[in-house]
């Protein structure tokens, strides 16, 4: 056991390497749905159904507000999501997921869930935990994207 990574530093290749491969399988099963990992991210923080300020969903998604615009727009033209002015501060701009959106969603997670299932092991859900705290103690201020099994 003294080959395992020791601190949070060791990580990072490791962390890297999963979620590349992790991507490339999630990645095949959007394709056929012509769906980027980006815009799966996108629908995942907005299952919550409480829709958030495009700039929150920049944030979250890890992309340059311009890229998030164009990718919205796309999402809008497939009729996933739509777009409304902040009720409370009308400079902003919130997104939300349509009733379409909702459905292809969770139809979609379905999917991913059962196309990863052949790989997965019991130990995977302690290992979501600890990337959770580990998550959690590198942002302390709770920024964090909801994992789609979650949303």
């Amino acid at each position: 056991m003294s080959d395992l990574p020791g601190s949070a530093a060791d990580l990072l290749p490791l962390l890297t390497r999963a979620e590349r491969l992790l991507s490339r399988r999630v990645g095949g099963v959007l394709a056929v749905e012509s769906l980027t990992i980006e815009g799966w991210r996108v629908l995942c923080l907005l299952a919550d159904g409480l829709g958030h300020p495009m700039s929150e969903v920049a944030t979250e998604a890890s992309l340059p507000p311009g890229t998030l615009t164009k990718l919205v727009d796309h999402l809008v033209d497939r009729n996933l999501v739509f777009r409304r002015v902040d009720p409370i501060d009308r400079r902003r701009i919130r997104a939300y997921l349509t009733d379409r959106g909702r459905r292809e969603q969770a139809r979609l997670a379905a999917q991913i869930h059962a196309d990863l299932a052949a790989s997965s092991a019991p130990e995977d859900a302690d290992l979501a935990g600890l990337i959770d705290g580990l998550i959690g103690r590198l942002d302390p201020q709770g920024s964090r994207v909801p994992s789609p099994a979650r949303a």
